[in-house]
């Protein structure tokens, strides 16, 4: 993208999550935070291991790292993307004929909610309470950010709740309704989360950007992203008013290691997403092209197609390639053997 677009990017690399406790003893030290507050924007890689996960005696977790670095940078909305690809349809749980043009957006609040608020249990243990708290602040700054995205889109945003039940989500209706009185071009609707999570299988191509808050945007985005077939296509963002982090959807995978078997679209596509942050929206829709054009063609890796698939470099190699137009009009698929499973 540098060298088609004569941009310059300065990169400096810190340690996160199971990388940074192996090697500090701190899923997210210091000098990583002092480094993301000093950029214009984070790029992650996943961060957990599963020896932490299979040892009863940890006390340090690499998603540790992850809750404190929204924290402390302030990134208190995620953006996560759900797109499904035609040419994996075949690999969803659902028909193709309902995800066939899906393309919408999950703003989910970060920072506030039942996830933070005051915890308690009795001392015999019998009785227990989560708090769930929202300012309208917090409700006011997601929900500015994703009006905007809607009016880059298809100027649509449905506001998840349970609002006939819950005072907090009966103040979130009240603080979108003054807000979307800014944003005459945006139609607002309006579904209870349990509606929501039928229609999201019934009928997702309704869907634009749909904005709720903690819990339910949790539980939503892993229901939606099963849709597209592989959460290894997923990128997402954490953003805040100075800075934002952009990772895939996905978890780690140790066991690839090494290999070159992991797929890096959900990494491509995160940058793709840094990119629009950029501003560089030509550059980041030239990305989901060739990554679209990697999919249309085979180009897949091991999870999308255990028989015919392609190492990870290569896949990042033709990204590259059809980023810089060094593509081929025709391309000879069996030139590719020495990076493609052998059939047998």
């Amino acid at each position: 993208m540098a060298r088609q677009f004569r941009h310059t990017f300065n990169y400096e690399y810190a340690l996160l999550g199971a990388d940074a406790i192996d090697r500090t003893g701190n899923s997210l030290p210091e000098e990583t935070l002092d480094i993301c507050r000093a950029s214009n924007a984070i790029l992650s890689g996943t961060i957990g291991h599963p020896k932490f996960a299979n040892d009863p005696s940890t006390r340090v977790y690499p998603e540790q790292g992850r809750i404190k670095m929204r924290k402390e940078l302030g990134l208190f909305a995620s953006i996560r993307p759900i797109t499904a690809y035609a040419p994996l349809h075949q690999l969803s749980p659902l028909k193709s004929n309902r995800i066939e043009g899906v393309d919408f957006i999950i703003f989910r609040e970060l920072t506030g909610g039942i996830y933070f608020g005051n915890k308690q249990l009795n001392d015999d243990k019998t009785l227990a309470s989560d708090d769930c708290v929202y300012h309208k602040d917090e409700i006011a700054r997601v929900a500015h950010l994703a009006f905007s995205y809607s009016q880059k889109r298809r100027k649509r945003l449905t506001l998840v709740d349970k609002a006939n039940v819950l005072e907090t989500s009966r103040l979130w209706r009240k603080v979108v309704q003054e807000i979307a009185a800014h944003y005459p071009d945006v139609t607002v609707d309006y579904l209870f989360v349990d509606n929501t999570a039928m229609q999201i299988i019934i009928n997702p191509r309704q869907f634009d950007v749909i904005l709720t808050e903690n819990l339910f945007g949790d539980i939503l985005n892993d229901e939606a992203s099963v849709i597209t077939g592989s959460l290894n296509l997923l990128p997402s963002a954490s953003v805040g008013n100075e800075l934002a982090l952009f990772e895939p959807v996905h978890g780690s995978y140790p066991q690839a290691a090494g290999k070159n078997i992991a797929n890096p679209n959900g990494s491509i596509l995160s940058a793709a997403m840094m990119l629009d942050h950029f501003g560089l929206t030509l550059e980041a829709e030239l990305v989901r092209e060739a990554v679209y054009w990697n999919l249309a063609n085979g180009f897949v890796t091991k999870d999308i197609d255990p028989i015919n698939n392609y190492s990870t470099a290569t896949i990042g190699d033709l990204v590259s390639d059809y980023v810089e137009n060094r593509i081929p009009s025709r391309m000879n698929k069996e030139n590719m053997v020495i990076s493609k499973s052998t059939i047998i």
